[in-house]
């Protein structure tokens, strides 16, 4: 019979956030598949924790899922944890989560910190809807058609950063998506915990003198309602009144349905639509 990989999260600063019974859990399995070993002992030691681990990280996924998944269809269980929070999130651990699942291995998580989920209630920003990025790729390609995507993402977006590219994070966010609220939480849970709600403006030049340090979570607002109608706006008022008219009729749209319409989106009346065509 096969064993059980757990999910196991652990604190992203503060011990105390630790779950007994994720402490329980890595005491009972058979082995520990952690992200740094060398982080990891430091809270294994504090918890006495004595269970053997073994390195699993971005540069080995693909070789030690295969291993850990022999290991489990042997009828080990194994404990996944990450170097702070929960596994599989901007981590690893999703190709060994998805290589159990198609070899038919239980796999079960247990809850605790996530830093995204923590900065956003801290956010004071919109938490009924949003979309997590994590970090920013480093190909500038990939980056420029993601920072495209979030300029009309009208979600909150949660990012992760480090230090030393929070400046250029920041900036390359402002002349994407202009000058847009924003949350800045450092050191989450720790001694040193900041958030720093304020714009993007705002953060570039308080960053200007002051050096980041710790590791952060950038929390943005997202695309407006009445952002999107403006857009919406000037797109439509760059096009032909013609062909607007076109845009509509093709897709079913009677004549006076049509000027309706075009009306609304180009923000005039309809008699004015109307009397351009009869001009014309």
């Amino acid at each position: 019979m096969a064993g059980i990989l757990y999910l196991c999260a652990t604190p992203i600063g503060n011990l105390g956030d630790m779950t007994p019974r994720a402490v329980e859990t890595l005491r009972a399995v058979d082995l520990i598949a952690a992200e740094d070993t060398r982080n990891s002992i430091k809270l294994l030691n504090h918890f006495e924790i004595k269970t053997s681990m073994t390195s699993y990280h971005e540069y080995n996924k693909i070789e030690k899922a295969d291993y850990l998944v022999e290991q489990l269809l042997q009828g080990k269980n194994v404990a996944l944890i990450t170097d702070a929070g929960t596994p599989a999130i901007s981590d690893p651990g999703e190709v060994l989560v998805q290589k159990c699942m198609q070899s038919g291995i239980t796999v079960t998580s247990l809850p605790g910190p996530a830093a995204c989920i923590t900065a956003l209630t801290l956010s004071g920003l919109a938490t009924g809807r949003f979309c997590f990025e994590g970090f920013l790729p480093a190909d500038k390609k990939e980056k420029a058609g993601i920072l495209q995507e979030l300029r009309e993402e009208s979600r909150t977006i949660i990012l992760y950063e480090a230090p030393h590219r929070l400046k250029r994070t920041l900036k390359e966010l402002y002349d994407s998506v202009g000058n847009r609220r924003v949350t800045l939480c450092r050191e989450l849970t720790k001694k040193f915990e900041t958030i720093l709600p304020a714009t993007l403006e705002e953060v570039l030049a308080y960053y200007e003198t002051e050096e980041p340090r710790g590791e952060y979570v950038i929390v943005m607002e997202g695309k407006s309602r009445q952002e999107k109608r403006e857009a919406e706006k000037e797109s439509w008022q760059a096009m032909p009144i013609e062909e607007h008219m076109a845009f509509y009729e093709k897709e079913g749209m009677d004549k006076k349905n049509a000027m309706k319409q075009v009306a609304k989106d180009r923000g005039v009346t309809k008699r004015e639509i109307y009397q351009y065509l009869l001009n014309k």
